[in-house]
């Protein structure tokens, strides 16, 4: 079996930045063990896996630990090959989920937008140990999916310092940092040692949940943020109600094939 794959770097225009996703185009759908085995040898924060289905195209996401029921980048880099690399000539590119959410990107001014659900986080109380995982008390904690933890200012952000043993130990399966930005309206980490991915670059399904709770905080429907991990990302955000639209660039790594 030959499975086509390529590496693309996600919410960015250079390579070695931004998220890197593996993505593999699948005539028809593996085994949820291959799918898995191949995401765990990857050794990416995501790979995905799509089918075209007539003019859509059904889309399925692993981590090198566990599937997902959405994920960002990798749709990201999921419609930059389908576009760039197998020259689909499409304005929308409308993908299908295991969950039965419907999600489209299209492409404008060398930006591709996401349209998501939007999940806007509720107050949460679990501070005590959110405090001693990531060694610094927030101002806010929410949750969704995911915890957030909101704080002061962007130098806050960059300092957290999180014991990933603790975070592992808390119910979510990913825990989120955020505060005002500096240079853009809000600022983000994301910590996933659940997953397998001690510190993700960049996350563009923690923005589902960024952006209403932003939306709420500045009173701003579009807005700009900076994931700023190590390889850093830049996302435009728009808040649409039940929906949100995420953007950014992509630039392809690599080309090749898997052998199996």
């Amino acid at each position: 079996m030959i499975i086509p794959i390529y590496q693309v770097d996600a919410f960015t225009s250079k390579v070695f930045g931004g998220n890197p996703a593996a993505v593999c185009p699948l005539q028809e759908w593996i085994s949820d063990n291959l799918m898995q085995k191949i995401a765990q040898e990857n050794n990416l924060s995501e790979t995905a896996f799509f089918v075209k289905n007539k003019n859509e195209f059904n889309i399925r996401w692993f981590t090198p630990l566990t599937e997902l029921d959405l994920a960002g980048h990798p749709t990201l880099a999921t419609a930059h090959v389908i576009l760039k690399e197998l020259d689909i000539n499409l304005e929308k590119i409308v993908f299908k989920t295991k969950i039965k959410d419907t999600l489209t990107v299209t492409y404008k001014d060398n930006l591709y937008f996401m349209d998501f659900p939007s999940r806007d986080p509720s107050i949460e109380k679990n501070m005590d140990e959110i405090s001693k995982a990531l060694g610094k008390k927030p101002k806010e904690l929410y949750k969704h999916r995911d915890a957030i933890a909101v704080y002061d200012c962007e130098e806050d952000i960059i300092n957290i310092s999180p014991s990933f043993d603790k975070l592992n130990k808390l119910e979510y399966p990913i825990t989120i940092v955020t505060a005002p930005g500096n240079e853009v309206d809000f600022v983000s980490r994301v910590f996933a040692p659940k997953l397998g991915i001690p510190e993700d670059p960049v996350t563009g399904s923690a923005h589902c949940e960024l952006i209403p709770y932003w939306f709420k905080s500045l009173k701003k429907k579009e807005m700009t943020a900076h994931q700023i991990s190590e390889r850093g990302g830049k996302l435009y955000c728009t808040y649409n109600g039940d929906r949100v639209t995420i953007g950014g660039d992509a630039i392809t790594f690599l080309r090749g094939k898997i052998e199996i």
